[in-house]
């Protein structure tokens, strides 16, 4: 007995008018008009193809390309074969009719993307979800427990090829405590106990790190005496950083001292002097 032959409508076919529904897409079937049928019965014969899904993308070939497309695939099948046909890519064997078929269409540049997604819709449903999965590998990497031993990891990979700064710089922000003048500079000591909000992936950093601020004394002494006049007023310190064991913790040796008021002041006075 015979059956008709019912194919996927695939996208961007002409036919299809009806709008999507909501949730996963798919497409409404209609039956291959009776000379299509005996045509993609006739290659399905001479491919020696008869499993259900072969056949209906040798279907979905006529009914996207039209009988004289569709032929001229067959033609070239043949063809090849009587040359002696297609090996795979390992050489283990000659491919099949019906593979070679399926394999011209693939590489055809004479077809659209288009077509072939409506004749391979399950190739590449396929490698959309490979490649979304692929991303989603990419954009969620996995988690670094940063314990004692990732640092110590390392640290020998990271020294196998140091770079190299142009530039270091430091702000710090805050009131110091005891100054301690020594010669032409003072030293002040400020401990930072706030740790701000970091991206996630990086190691928290340690709270209360030590710094021991190095100010020449001109610089310090207009400093010094708006933070005398003013106990909410912070001094803004640039300078350099350093690791330094000496002073236990990290020292900084600044390049220029203010303070907030100051700075606000300056700012007034420059936007005045602007005509």
């Amino acid at each position: 007995m015979d059956h008709d032959i019912i194919i996927e409508r695939g996208p961007g076919d002409p036919a299809t008018t009806a709008a999507p529904e909501p949730g996963p897409r798919r497409h409404p079937t209609r039956p291959l008009s009776p000379e299509a049928q005996a045509l993609t019965t006739e290659i399905a014969a001479a491919l020696d193809e008869t499993a259900p899904d072969p056949v209906g993308q040798i279907a979905r070939a006529v009914a996207r390309l039209g009988p004289a497309q569709a032929r001229a695939f067959l033609v070239q099948v043949q063809e090849i074969e009587a040359r002696g046909g297609r090996m795979l890519p390992d050489g283990s064997r000659r491919r099949t009719p019906g593979g070679l078929f399926f394999l011209l269409l693939r590489q055809s540049t004479d077809l659209s993307r288009r077509d072939k997604v409506y004749i391979f819709p399950q190739l590449f449903q396929q490698t959309k979800a490979r490649a979304a999965a692929e991303d989603s590998a990419v954009a969620a990497p996995t988690s670094v427990a940063w314990t004692d031993e990732t640092y110590q990891a390392l640290a020998p990979q990271l020294h196998q090829n140091t770079g190299r700064l142009t530039t270091v710089k430091i702000t710090v922000i805050g009131r110091p405590g005891v100054a301690v003048e020594q010669g032409q500079a003072v030293a002040l000591a400020l401990v930072s106990e706030k740790v701000p909000d970091l991206p996630k992936g990086p190691p928290e950093p340690p709270a209360g790190t030590r710094y021991t601020v190095f100010v020449a004394r001109k610089q310090w002494a207009k400093v010094a005496e708006a933070l005398a006049v003013d106990a909410e007023d912070a001094a803004i310190i640039e300078g350099y950083a350093a690791l330094d064991p000496r002073v236990e913790g990290i020292a900084v040796y600044a390049t220029s001292a203010t303070t907030k008021r100051l700075q606000a002041a300056k700012r007034v006075a420059q936007s005045v002097a602007t005509p």
